[in-house]
């Protein structure tokens, strides 16, 4: 396979060094003279030291043959020219790029751009999960990191015990998929009540999960 890797550090130098050791054809585009001689010393690649955002270098780097384009510069709109470049001009198929704003997520998404990553929004979760409710667990998420699949457990602090669903004005986007009681699945209806040590499996948009769990544990 062939590969583009835009942007420069120890990120790129890793993923170049991975994606080379299993066969595949690496260019590396960074605009830093240094870290390029690094990096050909290091790395069985091409290197190129320019700026990716100029349509001219891609076309050098083989942007219209490229299998994949990774753009992991520092810098979001960088980022985003670059890869409108590699959709609108050489239709790349496989596009990956990096935001340091995760508000900047949304406009990648909406510009087509759809395999986003945020390490700081990855960071801030992380942080959450290891530092926040004991009674919540984030499972795994779901389309491209747009929906959330939690198990969260009711205490006896839960605001909504003894309460039908159907009385609950949850969050919009969100679905409280299954309730385990007593380690038997139930499918939620509105005139399901629920019961203390229940678990419920949670689907909601990352934008509404921290009203959610503060809804179903009545944390602050």
């Amino acid at each position: 396979m062939k590969y583009i890797i835009v942007g420069g550090g120890n990120s790129v130098y890793y993923l170049s060094r991975s994606l080379t050791s299993k066969g595949h054809h690496i260019t590396i585009i960074n605009r830093n003279h240094n870290e390029c001689t690094h990096l050909a010393r290091k790395l069985k690649a091409v290197i190129i030291n320019s700026d990716a955002s100029n349509k001219k270098i891609l076309e050098q780097a083989g942007a219209s043959s490229a299998d994949a384009i990774f753009v992991i510069t520092l810098n979001d709109h960088d980022n985003l020219v670059i890869c409108q470049l590699s959709q609108t001009i050489f239709n790349i198929p496989k596009i990956f790029t990096l935001v340091d704003d995760p508000d900047n997520e949304f406009i990648f998404n909406q510009l087509g751009v759809e395999k986003v990553l945020s390490i700081n929004r990855i960071l801030t979760s992380l942080i959450e999960e290891k530092t926040g409710y004991d009674d919540v667990t984030n499972l795994l998420s779901l389309a491209e990191g747009k929906v959330n699949f939690t198990k969260v457990k009711l205490t006896p602090a839960s605001p909504i015990l003894n309460k039908n669903l159907s009385d609950i004005s949850m969050p919009e986007n969100t679905l409280i998929a299954v309730i385990i009681r007593n380690v038997n699945p139930i499918i939620p209806r509105g005139s399901t009540t629920l019961q203390a040590d229940d678990q419920l499996i949670v689907l909601n948009r990352p934008t509404e999960h921290s009203k959610v769990i503060r809804l179903l544990t009545g944390e602050k």
